[in-house]
């Protein structure tokens, strides 16, 4: 799930006509219902976001299924203007900032500015940066129930734990987060400290006992989730992140968003805001060179200003998360964790 903010992924979605699309597609109200507990399930803090109304997507943050958000952006773009199958192998640079960019399926291509959107391990990045995401030393697992696994009545004490929205479980070095999705799955994210070869074993059945080795005292409803937990969508997530201040030097025809840019741990709700305001405001740059027909040396002067401005951002976001990560695996933690979000939230 993500939560979407006003000013940023909102902004994104209602300066390209998608604002009402996404209001039907996402959940407010109770889906913003918040819990903070410790290993033994209780609830330490409990708040439940002010339902929806008129204007209140303002101070709202709704959620939305990531799939039902790549396929509202999807919808709204011609159907030819995305090419699938088209996995960029390498990009290499020509006279006049253009850029020659090969595929894995044969084809190559040149282009005038070459905008790399291409996540952590971006192909595009070392055109500018010589930057590699870093590990945090932390590493886990996702783990989710089947719609009709959450929502049988047998498993009702692992769904009433949950709540209806997100709950945010963390002690003794490890975490348990766990959230509701539209389509009534509960996804939850797993993490511990470990080296970074840390990893799943690839049958299932071994992953969770590994799992339940590592939460062997939280009390049986975490461990109960574990064991429901659906064996085809299991995934190892070690996280990342790009340098704090990450920077480069501007380069004619090239230019990174995203996590290509500004990579991070996800304890700031940041990342896909970030990205989405990052695509929008690189578009209203390219649309206004275009609209006052700058010239090409115009337009990068342009682009330079701007990822000054998205990487100031991103570097403010980026220390907010680092801040948070270190909350959660903290000795103090679950208390710290409550500390903080009343200092953030006001109650």
């Amino acid at each position: 799930m993500l939560d979407l903010i006003w000013e940023s992924g909102q902004r994104a979605l209602r300066e390209n006509g998608l604002e009402e699309a996404f209001i039907a597609n996402s959940r407010s109200g109770d889906g913003e219902e918040t819990r903070i507990c410790g290993k033994d399930g209780v609830p330490l803090y409990r708040r439940k976001e002010v339902i929806r109304e008129a204007g209140n997507l303002k101070q709202a943050r709704p959620e939305i299924d990531r799939r039902v958000l790549r396929d509202l952006l999807l919808g709204a773009v011609p159907a030819d203007s995305v090419k699938w199958n088209h996995a960029l192998v390498s990009a290499q640079p020509l006279d006049g900032g253009q850029h020659e960019l090969t595929f894995s399926n044969g084809p190559a291509t040149t282009v005038d500015l070459l905008v790399g959107a291409d996540g952590a391990n971006s192909r595009v990045r070392p055109l500018l940066s010589p930057a590699t995401p870093l590990y945090h030393g932390i590493t886990g697992a996702e783990v989710s129930l089947a719609p009709e696994v959450a929502s049988a009545a047998a498993n009702r004490d692992v769904s009433d734990a949950v709540g209806m929205g997100s709950c945010y479980a963390a002690e003794d070095g490890k975490i348990f987060i766990a959230q509701r999705n539209n389509n009534e799955r509960i996804r939850a994210y797993l993490w511990h400290r470990a080296a970074l070869d840390w990893a799943l074993p690839s049958d299932p059945k071994e992953g969770k006992k590994a799992l339940l080795d590592i939460y062997r005292d939280w009390v049986p409803w975490y461990r109960k989730f574990i064991e429901l937990g659906d064996e085809k969508a299991m995934y190892t997530r070690p996280l990342l992140h790009l340098p704090i201040g990450h920077r480069w030097p501007h380069k004619p025809g090239v230019t990174i968003i995203g996590d290509a840019a500004h990579l991070m741990s996800p304890f700031a709700g940041a990342g896909a805001n970030l990205a989405m305001l990052d695509g929008l405001e690189l578009g209203l740059v390219l649309s206004d060179a275009m609209s006052k027909n700058l010239g090409v040396g115009e337009r990068e002067e342009a682009i330079a200003a701007w990822e000054e401005e998205m990487l100031a951002r991103a570097e403010k976001f980026a220390t907010i998360t680092a801040k948070n990560l270190e909350t959660f695996m903290s000795t103090d933690a679950p208390k710290a964790i409550v500390d903080a979000w009343r200092a953030h939230h006001g109650d």
